[in-house]
């Protein structure tokens, strides 16, 4: 496959500018100036970032509707579900809000739901909405999902559950009709910075919440660590505020972390600080598999685990789900490059499809990526689930 780069050009006038400004090598100056550093402020900002380069959460569209909401069921004692993507990304958004609600409301009336990846699918599922109206939860706050979920959340809507929809996706034309939609990529949503994950994007509500109920400051940053494992883990860009969010989350990762964190490092057998590489390629896939090879609720369970003891029971059940996916993963792969190469006609073909019924629905993905890269094609690997093929 013939690669073609795209070489960002630096104006040498504005290199010389800032190098003359920050007193440093040309090439960082024009690295820099690649990336849209111009200034000396801009630059500062980069480099040390504060916790005060954070934009205020009552910029986000509908935060005010989202926290009065809140406010109303704590005031009425409603019961309320939060519900999240069984990703990282998920699983740490309702780990981080979970453990807030239940400071501030009995926690007998805050439960949590993860669909389950393959009885229900991604996001929103009639049955998790079944699962709030049979419990009593009036009001469901959903991270990560929802923005795309609008026939679902009517439908929960006609037995009297509101919904506060968290996401970051792009939204479609037609919106749930929630009480309240926080997502920065909404059109009409004037929060200044876009890129924020599901986790981001519930951090703010906390925020706006912590500040409304008089929480101290510091509230809302002891869930730091999720939100930057969450950032890692989605690839989302590194950039403006989710850089001084990954900036303070792994300080925090390594100064006083979530029990969670601390026991998927030790299993990990970590010796040194933990950096953003280890948050991808050490933490994030082992809280992928949980919901890859069984349940992700202990994923939830670790990350709120009150003690290192019981937060360790659940990181071996992840780690113990993360050998069984590789296992998965590798004997996949193996069986799908021996049926391709005895396949005469698959050197000639321009894409790769391949199917055997008995592979692991969690893992069909990961082959994937792998035979994309050894032939560089189009490729979807299939499995059977019921009567269906499924990839």
């Amino acid at each position: 496959m013939e690669k073609r780069w795209n070489i960002l050009q630096a104006d040498p006038a504005r290199v010389g500018d800032l190098q003359a400004s920050l007193g440093i090598n040309e090439v960082l100056c024009r690295l820099l100036i690649q990336r849209g550093i111009r200034t000396f402020d801009e630059a500062r900002s980069f480099f040390r970032p504060t916790i005060n380069d954070l934009h205020s959460p009552w910029l986000m569209k509908d935060m005010e509707k989202a926290v009065a909401r809140i406010r109303q069921a704590f005031g009425a004692g409603e019961k309320i579900l939060v519900y999240g993507d069984y990703d990282v990304d998920g699983t740490t958004a309702v780990a981080c809000l979970f453990q807030f609600l239940r400071k501030c409301h009995p926690p007998e009336k805050v439960d949590f739901y993860i669909p389950h990846r393959y009885r229900e699918g991604y996001g929103i599922s009639r049955q998790g909405i079944d699962f709030a109206r049979d419990n009593g939860f009036t009001l469901v706050v959903s991270l990560d999902c929802g923005i795309k979920s609008a026939d679902l959340i009517q439908y929960a809507d006609t037995m009297g559950i509101d919904f506060i929809v968290c996401d970051h996706h792009l939204p479609d034309l037609v919106l749930p009709p929630a009480v309240a939609i926080l997502n920065p990529k909404q059109k009409d949503c004037p929060y200044p910075y876009k890129e924020l994950c599901g986790c981001g994007v519930g951090f703010k509500l906390i925020t706006a919440l912590a500040q409304q109920l008089g929480f101290p400051e510091e509230e809302p940053l002891s869930y730091l660590d999720l939100v930057a494992t969450a950032i890692a883990a989605d690839i989302v860009s590194i950039d403006g505020e989710n850089r001084v969010l990954a900036y303070y989350g792994l300080k925090k990762a390594n100064e006083t972390p979530n029990n969670g964190i601390r026991a998927l490092t030790q299993l990990s057998g970590l010796q040194k600080q933990l950096k953003m590489t280890n948050l991808v390629f050490m933490i994030a896939p082992r809280v992928n598999a949980a919901g890859r090879m069984d349940d992700a609720r202990k994923v939830v369970h670790l990350f709120t685990a009150p003690d290192l003891s019981e937060a360790m029971a659940y990181a071996t059940q992840l780690h113990a789900d993360n050998s069984d996916r590789k296992e998965a993963d590798y004997n996949m792969t193996e069986e799908a490059l021996a049926l391709l190469e005895k396949d005469a006609s698959h050197s000639a073909r321009r894409s790769t499809v391949i199917y055997q019924p008995h592979w692991h629905k969690g893992v069909v993905g990961i082959v994937a990526s792998r035979l994309i890269e050894r032939y560089y094609r189009p490729t979807v690997v299939l499995t059977r689930s019921g009567e269906a093929g499924r990839r």
